[in-house]
């Protein structure tokens, strides 16, 4: 067989990080052709005699692993057109290559990861993660489209230069603010960080890329607020239910699709042989366990013989989150509250108004939030603290 391969490196087509693309060439019949393996490394580390990279670090001999491999499939490739077809052109054996070489897609990783979501929805994930890994999925497309005028890229072709130009046209062509272009990062981080537990990928560029976020404004209401929406007169049966869903959530810092989900079953004695909540956040999976007050208490004995909660094995008559928030517009106005009242904002009035600001200690609030992690509650406790220095200097500017 007249077949000769070999790797080189392309100086000329060197990143603006100096480093360059690794192509291996391969030589039949005074014919040539070059396909990049998707390696870019230092010129100053490339040995030309041996065709592999100098180093000892553990990336250094993963390439050259990656390498070998690249040669003994090319050469395998070779050896089966051969035996099917003496005659193989160079596209007959680009085509082969195609097929057996470690060639994976960002959207097919994207494909993978969505159909895990899919597969674990309820038990692991959302139908709110589901759907937003498949916004920036299609997000993606939009841009590669554009940028490359390709339906899909090499997932070694996802470097920095890529996720810089995603970052600007997302800023440019949608005007997203920074949080919802840090959303679309998120995902994408995600996406590469599961390549390189495949050894699709040998680092994440995203080590080097910083992506900022602006700390939002977490809206919640104030104990006199709370007070107020509890004790206001309500004559229409569906306000009335879309109010004690919202208190419910208020006092137990439940989220609206755990709350959907509350069943009998969620109801324990705890260590104090008290009524307890203990559920899995849908979101984390983290365990929740929330001792009941009497405001929840109250309003589940309220729908405790609810035909509809009844037939259905639940503990609240819940609507559709998209109705609920469209009630509570409503309830806000009746109630004369010039806040927006959404179901985070019920969430976050627990952990401000109900709790932190009544002295109970971040890790216990953390702990009834289902949070995984301290830092997240922490944001609550900045809230506090700000409302602490505005009261004090109100204080300040009387005495």
């Amino acid at each position: 067989m007249r077949v000769t391969i070999v790797f080189l490196l392309k100086t000329f087509k060197a990143r603006q990080d100096g480093n360059c693309p690794i192509y291996v060439r391969v030589t039949y019949k005074k014919r040539r052709m070059e396909l990049s393996t998707g390696f870019f490394v230092d010129k100053e580390s490339w040995n030309s005699v041996k065709q592999q990279v100098e180093g000892k670090s553990n990336d250094v001999k993963s390439i050259n692993n990656r390498l070998s491999k690249i040669y003994s499939r090319t050469l395998d490739a070779c050896y089966r057109l051969e035996a099917i077809n003496e005659d193989y052109s160079l596209d007959d054996l680009k085509s082969e290559l195609t097929g057996v070489s470690d060639i994976h897609t960002l959207f097919e990783l994207f494909d993978y990861y969505i159909k895990t979501i899919s597969d674990q929805l309820g038990t692991g994930f959302s139908a709110g993660t589901l759907k937003h890994y498949k916004t920036s999925k299609n997000r993606l497309k939009e841009f590669v489209k554009k940028k490359y005028k390709k339906e899909d890229v090499n997932i070694l072709d996802v470097n920095y230069s890529f996720i810089a130009d995603f970052d600007t046209y997302l800023k440019k062509q949608y005007g997203n603010n920074l949080n919802t272009v840090w959303g679309y990062h998120k995902h994408l981080k995600k996406i590469l960080n599961i390549a390189i537990s495949l050894d699709y990928v040998l680092k994440n560029p995203y080590l080097k890329f910083k992506v900022k976020k602006q700390e939002t404004k977490r809206e919640y209401l104030t104990l006199d607020e709370l007070k107020t929406i509890r004790t206001k007169e309500i004559d229409i049966k569906r306000l009335s239910i879309v109010r004690d869903i919202f208190l419910f959530a208020c006092y137990t810092g439940l989220s609206y699709v755990d709350m959907a989900k509350l069943n009998p079953d969620h109801i324990q004695k705890g260590v104090d042989g008290g009524d307890w909540i203990v559920i899995d956040r849908t979101k984390t999976t983290t365990e929740c366990r929330i001792p009941l007050l009497d405001v929840p208490r109250e309003i589940l004995e309220r729908y405790k013989d609810y035909p509809v909660c009844e037939n259905k094995g639940l503990l609240l008559p819940i609507l559709t989150n998209q109705r609920m928030n469209s009630y509570l517009k409503g309830l806000a106005d009746i109630c004369h509250i010039k806040k927006n009242l959404t179901m985070h904002v019920a969430r976050h009035s627990f952990a401000t108004s109900v709790t932190l600001n009544n002295g109970i200690p971040i890790e216990t609030v953390s702990k009834m939030l289902g949070h995984t992690s301290i830092k997240t509650t922490q944001i609550y406790a900045k809230i506090v603290d700000a409302k602490v220095s505005k009261d004090m200097k109100k204080l300040n500017a009387i005495l």
